[in-house]
């Protein structure tokens, strides 16, 4: 009804005088609609519950406990250790994600309370340079894991990146592993990783923490996989099942445990954390 009534109200409007930002095309059902309608949703459609792209601080602004977030390491930034230049030195590029999304590189992490449970939050940034991953998003990670295990708390990491940064070359790809320890050590202390996938989840992430969780979470109709469709496709010259590589594909397959709408997540992890930790430290 609401959205009926902004669409009447700009009925007959001249377009020029209508200002920019207040409309969105959806990729997904291809209507136009009411930005603000869009972010009240926390940034999903109001007509089909296409999942929009969401930053990582609303990210964190959706999950956390008000009052009750407190960022690790947030001035770790990246070195150049290859000296890489492709169409621009890995400086440039670097600067300019910083001066594009405000962030020192494409993950935040830190501690809060979610439904009242403490827990340490990784939550990762497409609109940094992708969302890739290098030395930065690799020891930030490690360093939240651990002080988790060290403080007793659960794990929940947000993930959506394109994979590894080939800036960084080999130095990328060891993030993998690293990660990857530091999520054995805690589980072998007996703590919980949750591991929610959004839209794209791929390539070296997917390939290491985003699926080592105890339970592993998807958005709806997010893109999850190593490589792209197109290069599998190309590659064992077959055409592809329908719905590849989504998570409704992945759930149906057995390497997802659920698919959760983004309105439904906090409630949905809350519910999850209380079940797999009864003694959880409260904050």
């Amino acid at each position: 009804m609401v959205l009926d009534r902004l669409r009447r109200g700009s009925a007959g409007r001249d377009p020029k005088k209508i200002p920019d930002g207040l409309w969105v095309k959806c990729p997904s059902c291809t209507k136009t609609v009411f930005k603000r309608l869009v972010e009240e949703r926390q940034d999903t459609c109001p007509e089909c519950n296409h999942h929009f792209t969401m930053l990582a601080h609303a990210r964190i602004q959706l999950l956390i406990d008000d009052g009750t977030w407190s960022e690790w390491d947030p001035d770790l930034t990246s070195g150049d250790p290859l000296g890489f230049v492709d169409s621009k030195p890995y400086t440039e590029r670097i600067a300019q994600s910083m001066a594009k999304t405000g962030l020192k590189d494409a993950v935040i992490t830190g501690t809060g309370s979610l439904a009242g449970l403490a827990l340490g939050l990784g939550v990762m940034d497409f609109s940094f340079n992708g969302g890739s991953m290098g030395s930065v998003v690799g020891e930030k990670l490690t360093r939240m894991i651990e002080r988790s295990t060290a403080a007793r708390m659960p794990v929940v990491i947000v993930s959506t990146s394109g994979g590894a940064r080939m800036q960084e070359g080999a130095l990328s790809l060891m993030q993998m592993a690293k990660t990857s320890a530091a999520l054995a050590r805690h589980a072998v202390a007996r703590l919980p990783y949750i591991s929610v996938l959004t839209n794209p989840t791929m390539a070296g992430v997917m390939a290491s923490y985003a699926s080592l969780g105890d339970v592993i979470i998807a958005e709806p109709k997010a893109l999850i996989g190593f490589t792209g469709p197109r290069v599998i496709k190309e590659t064992i010259k077959q055409e592809l099942p329908d719905g590849f590589q989504t998570s409704e594909f992945l759930h149906q397959h057995g390497q997802l445990d659920l698919i959760v709408a983004r309105q439904d997540m906090k409630a949905e992890l809350g519910r999850i954390l209380r079940y797999l930790t009864p003694a959880a430290p409260i904050h």
